[in-house]
């Protein structure tokens, strides 16, 4: 290509400080060095760890910086060394490296890698070294993708090859949210056939952990929220109960438990709420109940009474749903080609990157949204009211 070993400047969302509005300006993304891959983002998705970092985390180490991590482009250039990829390529940049080479990545019990951000930056939320500049200032790349960007630059362990076939504005929901959830029961929590699920909170997360528990051949999958709005789309993806805990004056473990004969074989809390972890732990029955955690947070400490694992209960975590990003977006990209997975049914508004900020709000407010390119904006009639991620995706 044309840009090729040159600098881009391009249009870019860039929180210069927390808990401020993103501000579209003009930045400069750099030509990807030895073993870096640049892509021309396509869409994107707003997940709640972006809002998180803005207005929650706020370290202040962590600012200037271009967020966005769930998103899906094209291959532009590569740097010396790189052989995997070549422009033209689809591809779906991955906020958890996969290195081949660490004892992280040759262990099938984890997709946690010790190269990439995730290794020692949890905190900041980035790496130190970046593409990006603007204004004469380094901007870091949130969770080392920066997919608010019309360009970003990753290292090749960071990068995922998919079907050409892959609509980019769908399958860039499986850079995050889609991947998270669904992997947080079939790969953490290993859901079995005939079981009796909970699942807490249904935002694109918690939708996404209904389907994974449905593909995994649960009997009973109780979709728990306190928006009963959200049942029917919860329903479409897989649940077979709803409960609203605002219906009930005792705790909603303790009606779960009253519903399934002493309480579920498997929940997943996907709020980040300290409080509704505790909740979904104590509505597993004793011996083999599973709990995992799946909403991301890292501002309190959680607890729970010693008895709820003596008794036998397991209580654990994932990240990304446990998925190698290299190997496990592909398959998943597969399956939505094969219609094994769905992604249509998580889009609601279409939205330019410009508007970036008006899927913040709605994000804020409850609501979920699809920004895609163009000055048309389409949203659509159906209007959810979620609590944890929001999908917002653009096409710049």
């Amino acid at each position: 290509m044309a840009t090729a070993g040159k600098v881009i400047r391009c249009k870019a969302a860039v929180a210069w400080e927390p808990n401020k509005p993103l501000v579209m300006e003009e930045i400069e993304v750099a030509p990807p060095q030895a073993n870096e891959v640049r892509i021309k983002i396509v869409a994107t998705g707003v997940c709640h760890t972006d809002l998180y970092h803005l207005f929650e985390g706020m370290h202040k180490d962590g600012f200037p910086v271009v967020l966005g991590h769930e998103g899906a482009g094209i291959v532009e250039s590569v740097g010396t060394g790189v052989t995997e990829f070549q422009p033209g390529d689809k591809v779906i940049p991955l906020f958890i490296s996969q290195c081949r080479e660490c004892r992280f990545c040759k262990s099938p019990k984890t997709n946690q890698c010790v190269k990439g951000w995730a290794a020692d930056r949890y905190d900041v939320m980035a790496l130190e070294e970046t593409r990006l500049t603007c204004k004469g200032k380094k901007l870091l790349q949130f969770l080392g993708t920066s997919t608010f960007s019309e360009y970003t630059v990753l290292n090749q362990i960071a990068v995922a090859k998919i079907d050409p076939a892959a609509p980019l504005d769908k399958v860039c929901l499986l850079g995050c949210g889609v991947c998270t959830g669904f992997g947080a029961a079939v790969n953490t929590a290993k859901v079995e056939a005939g079981s009796t699920c909970a699942v807490f909170g249904l935002g694109a997360v918690g939708l996404a952990a209904v389907m994974g528990c449905k593909a995994a051949g649960a009997q009973r999958i109780i979709a728990v929220d306190i928006n009963p709005e959200k049942f029917e789309k919860a329903k479409v993806f897989g649940a077979t109960e709803f409960v609203n805990p605002k219906d009930h004056s005792r705790p909603i473990s303790q009606v779960l438990a009253e519903m399934t004969d002493g309480g579920v074989d498997f929940s997943l809390e996907c709020v980040g709420n300290v409080g509704v972890m505790r909740s979904a732990l104590e509505s597993c029955v004793k011996g083999w109940g599973v709990s995992v955690l799946v909403g991301w947070t890292d501002l309190q400490d959680f607890a729970a009474r010693p008895i709820q694992l003596i008794a036998g209960r397991t209580w654990k975590g994932t990240l990304f749903g446990g998925f190698k990003g290299k190997d496990g977006v592909p398959e998943m990209v597969k399956a939505y080609l094969d219609k094994k997975v769905k992604l249509d049914e998580f889009i609601t508004h279409n939205m330019t990157l410009d508007q970036v900020n008006d899927a913040v709000k709605l994000m804020k407010n409850g609501q979920w949204c699809l920004i895609l390119s163009g000055d048309k904006v389409d949203l659509l009639e159906r209007r959810e009211h979620f609590q944890d991620p929001v999908l917002s995706c653009f096409q710049p």
